[in-house]
């Protein structure tokens, strides 16, 4: 389950997507020498929400108190590096909130970001680069400048060493350029798709070169890296696999920046790691930690009726979640010879009884993801409209059968009754279609292989919805099976892409963009560790990333999305799951909470701007104190 702990998720590189259109003139303004656009924030395109010179962000929560600690759990993971650049090693959670960027993004706008690293972005009407100059002020914890030359470091490092993801979003920058101690310049290709291209570079982590200068970067390390951002890893209090600290810097260089100011009120952020799920909650119901987003629909149905939620200890709510849904499902893996056949993939899939899951162990919480766009204007439904036919027909030849012609892929609908028998004869029909033909019980090719998948996951707590799948898939003649490794064991297994079927959320973007590159495009198929689990690698995929990345307006990229969710839904790359428009939140009364009306729409708005309560507190004596 993805998890949005910092308002600047900035371990996945791209901001948001889409983020660099032209400004309105009325906004930025123009160099004299050159027709550039100078300006202190860019949005895709339309006006910046906020002005030059404005204050702070409008869901801030400015005048909170200072103090207390924010903690919460995860179950069934482990970590053992706090280098969360490279592919090596276990990332820990939260690293984003101890680094910088160039820029950060505004929650209730749907792709804006303003200058945090950098007071303001020069760039061309054509965005063949973008120049960023740096604020005098901004400092590394150990109080040296953040200077051009960092940014330049962290370009190429991140580029030369880092994770294989930070190549896929950056093949389109051509090199940075040092201008003086306090201006960058980027360059971008003159063939690459230029609209996201400065907000990709503007939203690059900004780490110390000379800190690298006596360690390899593409090691993992335990060794807190030298950042300048608001928190700090707490190297006392650090435990790998177990707890990492992070404390509030008082001399943080940037609290009065405007994207900053009214944020991060907490003096400790700490994260708990639990062998599993059931050891998470019920640390949480003895208040290890404070503070639990419930995924899952089964507790939040019948877990909660404990003595500290009776006697009001701990309360439950439940904001809206506006941001596209995202697709989360089982992923095929499109590099195994067996997965090949489309046919072969949908089959698999339409056996999956979503209904009887979400009445049975669901508690009808949930409703079926159909889309890759989920939730949000992109998401395709019926038949083409004329304006997706304009981007669609130009492929006609390289398209999968009847995307022109028929409605966007929808999986069937169930009973809910568990019998599942109409959807398990057509599977059976689809396979016997693609060759795979019954031997007693079994399933075989003409070569007589069995068709064997597993299902791979290091979450128990997936045991109850896959096992039921995989018995199904048993009475087609599929050899399913569903294996659970250790935290440590899944991330090479999936950075390796050794695995048949693998559960993963990828989250949309409102403006989608490069980061699509990551997901579905050529480019991220066979490089170790991508977001492009699928590997997919499909030339009418590809044209239509390069149409949505090259939009200049709202309307023609939300055309070119819905064809591209066409494409991906009948390819069949994946078994879709299930989504909910909602947080849902538990926590130990302890915590001064905003007004939800001024929740960000883009954003859970919890860690950056709740506080912590002392009179609440005070009423459980020390058990929060820590």
């Amino acid at each position: 389950m993805q998890m949005d702990w910092t308002r600047r998720d900035l371990g996945k590189l791209s901001v948001g997507a889409g983020m660099a259109a032209l400004l309105p003139p009325a906004l930025p303004r123009r160099a004299a020498a050159e027709d550039t656009v100078i300006a202190h924030g860019v949005s895709a395109f339309g006006d910046l929400k906020y002005p030059a010179g404005f204050e702070r962000f409008a869901y801030a929560t400015p005048g909170a108190p200072i103090g207390g600690t924010f903690s919460t759990g995860y179950g069934g993971i482990t970590f053992d590096s706090v280098n969360g650049f490279v592919i090596k090693g276990n990332p820990a959670i939260g690293l984003s909130i101890t680094y910088d960027t160039l820029m950060v993004r505004a929650d209730d706008e749907p792709d804006a970001v303003y200058g945090l690293i950098a007071e303001s972005i020069e760039y061309p009407a054509d965005r063949s680069w973008a120049a960023f100059a740096l604020r005098p002020e901004a400092r590394f914890r150990d109080g040296s400048p953040v200077t051009a030359e960092d940014v330049k470091f962290s370009f190429d490092v991140l580029l030369e060493k880092g994770h294989p993801q930070y190549a896929v979003l950056l093949n389109g920058v051509t090199g940075a350029t040092v201008e003086g101690e306090r201006r960058i310049r980027f360059d971008f290709a003159p063939d690459t798709p230029k609209r996201d291209m400065p907000m990709t570079v503007a939203s690059l982590p900004v780490l110390q070169k000379a800190w690298f200068e006596t360690r390899d970067f593409a090691e993992a390390t335990l060794e807190p890296i030298m950042t300048s951002g608001p928190y700090e890893i707490d190297a006392a209090a650090l435990s790998p696999g177990r707890s990492i600290t992070y404390r509030r810097r008082a001399d943080y260089w940037g609290w009065d920046v405007p994207a900053m100011r009214g944020f991060w009120h907490f003096d400790a952020i700490r994260f708990e790691y639990f062998r599993d799920r059931s050891a998470q909650f019920e640390a949480f119901k003895a208040g290890s930690f404070s503070f639990n987003e419930e995924f899952w629909s089964k507790l939040w149905a019948t877990g909660y009726d404990f003595p500290a939620v009776n006697r009001g200890d701990i309360l439950r709510s439940e904001l809206p979640d506006e941001r596209p849904a995202g697709t989360q499902g089982y992923w095929f893996n499109l590099r195994r010879e067996k997965f090949q056949d489309p046919r072969v993939r949908q089959a698999i899939a339409e056996t999956f009884d979503f209904e009887w899951s979400n009445r049975t162990l669901f508690f009808d919480l949930y409703t079926r993801t159909d889309s890759f766009f989920e939730g949000g204007p992109m998401q395709a439904e019926g038949k083409p409209t004329p304006e997706e036919l304009a981007v669609l027909e130009p492929l006609a030849d390289i398209l999968p059968p009847g995307v022109l012609d028929d409605p966007a892929y929808v999986p069937p609908v169930t009973d809910g009754s568990g019998r599942n028998r109409r959807n398990l004869r057509r599977a059976a029909r689809l396979l016997d279609e693609a060759g795979w033909k019954v031997d007693g019980d079994v399933r075989r090719n003409a070569a007589g292989e069995p068709l064997e998948i597993e299902f791979l996951s290091d979450s128990p707590s997936f045991d109850r919805i896959t096992i039921p799948y995989t018995e199904q898939l048993q009475r087609i003649g599929v050899k399913a099976t569903a294996r659970r490794v250790d935290a440590a064991q899944y991330k090479r297994r999936e950075d390796d892409y050794d695995f048949d079927i693998i559960v993963d959320r990828k989250g949309m973007s409102s403006t989608p963009g490069v980061e699509l590159r990551a997901y579905f495009h050529s480019a991220s198929a066979e490089a170790k560790g991508t977001q492009n689990l699928s590997g997919v690698s499909d030339p009418a995929v590809d044209a239509l990333i390069e149409v949505i990345t090259k939009a200049e307006n709202r309307e023609t990229l939300t055309a070119a999305v819905r064809a591209l969710d066409r494409v991906l839904r009948a390819m069949h790359i994946w078994i879709p799951q299930w989504s909910k428009a909602k947080h849902t939140l538990a926590y130990w009364d302890i915590y001064g909470v905003p007004d939800p009306a001024t929740k960000p729409k883009y954003n859970r708005g919890v860690i950056d701007r709740w506080w912590f309560d002392a009179e609440k507190a005070a009423r459980f004596g020390d058990k929060f104190t820590g």
